[in-house]
């Protein structure tokens, strides 16, 4: 499984791209290039670390490279 569908569906526990997108505020076709394995920049990376942290979700940026690290 991609990191960043990990990400959006273990950290955030958000069922659609859509919500995930919402919540990070970016379009719900940059999550989906994500997944595609392309990747955020380093602003995109700085939205989802802002948004885990708005959400109350404790923030280890290694998730972003380890795809072990986001499900435990």
């Amino acid at each position: 499984m991609n990191i960043f569908k990990i990400i959006r569906t273990q950290v955030f526990k958000t069922a659609s791209q859509a919500e995930f997108a919402a919540l990070v505020g970016v379009s719900q076709s940059t999550v989906s290039r994500w997944e595609a394995d392309t990747g955020p920049s380093l602003a995109e990376m700085h939205k989802v670390r802002n948004a885990a942290h708005r959400k109350g979700i404790r923030w280890n940026d290694k998730w972003f490279f380890e795809p072990k690290g986001a499900s435990q």
